[in-house]
């Protein structure tokens, strides 16, 4: 599967969740081009606010390859369920600490998509520190099914507030190989979030593979709407 895509536009993940009783909800898409083609997903990722230190995440990915020998197929992908809960607070330990469980739902696709759910258990640790924040971690995923075998992920990320509507970062990567007799991968990523309004905020990432990157991740990218309140 492509690499799951966490603290959007980032890889990685932040341990802040939604703000109780408010939506975060992100309309995106994002892919990886290797030598053998280019994969990803464009849908909609919900988040709510469902309780103190509490997020309940919903994302609905309508998934898409286009391999280098014949056309584009694409079809209804994984569906994710989550819920990131935060159980450690910078202001008492010095550091923000959330867990972030997420199932994916087996694809109905004959074509894109894993045939088989899988699970997958991070940890993420973040801290804020005037216009800078730095956060990252990483976990395991149960993911036995057909090619696929269980793997890990890990990343860390900074960012900063260069101007009031405008965040700029940077992040690093790794996932293990994810199918049997596949290679582990490693990237980097440059990101910004520009805020168009109290409600409406534009983000995007970018960036290359820099292990086993022509089998894995020449480069990838996301871009997306994001609407909250």
């Amino acid at each position: 599967m492509p690499a799951a895509l966490a603290g959007p536009p980032y890889v990685t993940d932040d341990p802040e969740p939604t703000p109780t009783g408010h939506f975060e909800i992100y309309a995106f898409g994002g892919g990886t081009m290797t030598r053998d083609g280019h994969e990803g997903e464009t849908g909609i990722d919900f988040n709510y606010g469902g309780a103190e230190d509490l997020q309940l995440t919903a994302v609905l990915p309508l998934a898409y390859e286009t391999p280098s020998h014949h056309g584009t197929r694409a079809s209804m992908g994984n569906i994710e369920l989550a819920a990131k809960y935060l159980f450690l607070h910078q202001d008492d330990v010095g550091w923000d600490v959330s867990v972030f469980p997420r199932l994916f739902l087996p694809s109905l696709s004959t074509h894109v998509g894993d045939k088989h759910a899988s699970f997958l258990l991070p940890l993420w640790v973040g801290r804020d520190f005037g216009d800078w924040s730095t956060f990252g971690g990483g976990g395991c995923a149960l993911n036995n099914g057909g090619e696929s075998k269980n793997y890990c992920q890990a990343g860390w990320a900074l960012t900063r507030q260069v101007l009031p509507e405008l965040t700029l970062g940077a992040e690093i990567y790794h996932q293990t190989a994810d199918t049997h007799g596949g290679k582990a991968s490693t990237g980097l990523g440059f990101g910004a979030t520009y805020d168009l309004s109290e409600n409406y905020h534009l983000m995007a990432s970018y960036g290359p593979g820099i292990q086993n990157a022509a089998e894995t991740d020449r480069r990838s990218w996301y871009a997306a709407l994001l609407m909250t309140f």
